[in-house]
């Protein structure tokens, strides 16, 4: 297997070569230690994941672990799935260290550093949390908007906050706070969608007063005041005259940011061109709320709304030194999201002209976006009402889903055990011997895709669940919510700021953690971030 060193992978990075530098261990594990632009590709997901986000199967691609050999058994499958320039790094993370390497925790590093270096940069005006409660007590003139997804700001928000998330904020605050005299404060969990929300706002000229809430909902927390559970305040629809106007506004943002951008008499072949992924890799996002999306879209481009974009920036675009081109029906969406990814240092381009009337034609496509997947191999298959038969016998297979830890434990298949593909290996040792065993997943795929390794290992007929537990479910059959854990439930890191029941030290340990970042890029030297 080829190997990639420190200062190969360190030289690409700061020359602005594309390089995939991949962490192929579990969330978990990766949020404890890891280089800055080392993006998350798990291999118990490689076959689910890599042709999404690594498009060109010739990009170079350097895989990462900590020394269990997973980076190894990453790379002999990723050249299986047909990627053509593959290597392992050498010494994993510790050998990135050992060579003077800077190392960061947490998850969506890159974003969390640059919203820092923003805040660091731009002085981006924030209140803390007492004062924000008591302007709402005083019931001050006051907009509070929340920039996360909404099923996050439905877990906990800001009393009385109204659901905006981050790419939304320059098209919709007009008309939530039409008095320019009216104060506009932007919340998220912790810092960086509250700052580059509120400096967006800012940078849009939007002639209110905005400041960011200090420390989000953590800050609140931690000054002992009380969140909202539930709510399910959205934004309404927005004008044609609020639209000009903030696409005015976003344009020349982006314009400042260095966007380009795609005239629409040349878009069709240029898109065409560039979807072949030959010699430069091409993402193609539209940043438009997925319901939008659904209704009708762009053929060949996928959903990720705007401000989850630039928060978990590296979760789509796992290529560094990529070009992006970016799509929505307004010209403020799209425009505001690239000025920030070309801060980061993407090469990104926008699709134009910004107006429904004139892009309606071209999207013709509808629904949810679909993952591209490798070749579906054939395995033996069994229905979930010839399951249920099975498991009442007197010798029930063992059932083995492989599907995320949350999924799991919120409702599975009765009697199933939990286990990681990457340690299925592992995870034998703990399951019970069966002459019949049964992989499942919530879609099935990662049944079908695991079946030959693990029939391999075991004595035993091994079959996938059809349609996996989604079909399970179809067809009405009973769930449970008892865990059997064949392998540590690493899938995903929990964040501080996630939930309501996080501890006060961690969610200060986090805040502390977190201005930190400016001082670690500094070490780190390779970002190439630019704040206007």
């Amino acid at each position: 297997m080829n190997t990639k060193t420190y200062a190969e992978v360190r030289a690409a990075l700061l020359e602005r070569r594309e390089i995939a530098l991949l962490d192929v261990r579990e969330e978990d594990p990766h949020a404890g230690s890891h280089p800055l632009f080392a993006a998350n590709l798990s291999l118990s997901r490689l076959e689910l994941e890599a042709y999404a986000r690594l498009p060109r199967r010739d990009v170079p691609i350097v895989t990462l672990d900590a020394g269990e050999g997973l980076a190894e058994r990453a790379a002999q499958r990723l050249t299986e799935l047909g990627y053509t320039d593959v290597a392992v790094f050498a010494g994993g993370v510790k050998g990135w260290q050992a060579a003077g390497g800077e190392l960061f925790c947490d998850v969506n590093v890159p974003s969390k550093a640059f919203g820092e270096l923003v805040d660091a940069t731009r002085h981006t005006p924030s209140l803390p949390a007492e004062e924000a409660q008591a302007l709402l007590d005083a019931k001050a003139d006051v907009v509070v908007v929340d920039a996360r997804r909404f099923d996050e700001y439905q877990t906990m928000n800001i009393p009385g906050s109204i659901s905006v998330p981050g790419a939304e904020l320059v098209l919709r605050v007009p008309e939530l706070a039409p008095d320019p005299k009216t104060r506009v404060i932007v919340n998220c969990a912790g810092r960086t969608r509250s700052i580059i929300g509120a400096q967006s706002l800012v940078n849009a000229g939007i002639p209110n007063p905005v400041v960011a809430l200090r420390n989000g909902t953590i800050g609140w927390t931690l000054a002992g005041q009380t969140l909202e559970h539930g709510a399910n305040r959205r934004f309404a629809p927005t004008s044609e005259n609020t639209r000009q106007k903030a696409a005015t506004r976003a344009y020349q943002v982006a314009q400042t940011a260095g966007v380009r951008w795609i005239d629409a008499e040349t878009a069709s072949d240029t898109i065409a061109d560039w979807e072949k992924q030959e010699g430069r890799t091409t993402y193609f996002i539209d940043v438009r709320d997925p319901e939008e999306y659904a209704a009708g879209h762009h053929p060949g481009f996928r959903s990720i709304p705007g401000g989850q974009l630039v928060q978990e920036t590296e979760m789509t675009l796992a290529v560094r030194g990529a070009r992006v081109v970016l799509a929505d029906n307004d010209g403020v969406r799209a425009n505001m999201t690239a000025s920030w990814l070309a801060q980061m240092a993407w090469e990104v381009y926008v699709l134009t002209p910004p107006c429904a009337a004139t892009c309606a034609a071209a999207w013709t496509e509808t629904g949810a976006w679909q993952a591209p997947l490798p070749p579906i191999p054939y395995v033996p298959k069994v229905a979930p009402t010839t399951l249920r038969e099975w498991l009442r016998s007197a010798e029930p297979p063992v059932v083995i889903d492989l599907t995320a830890h949350a999924n799991y434990r919120r409702a599975h298949i009765p009697g199933a055990w939990y286990a990681l593909r990457a340690q299925l290996a592992e995870a034998r040792a703990r399951l019970p011997k069966a002459t019949r065993y049964v992989l499942t997943c919530l879609s099935g795929l990662l049944g079908y895709y695991a079946h030959a390794e693990f029939a391999a290992w075991v004595e035993g007929e091994v079959y996938a669940l059809d349609g996996g537990t989604n079909a399970w479910k179809a067809a009405g059959l009973p769930l449970e919510q008892t865990e059997r854990l064949a392998s540590p439930p690493l899938d995903r890191y929990r964040r501080p700021y996630e939930g309501t029941n996080n501890s006060a030290s961690a969610m200060q340990a986090y805040l502390d953690w977190e201005f930190g970042l400016v001082e670690q890029l500094e070490r780190d030297g390779t970002h190439h971030f630019r704040v206007i």
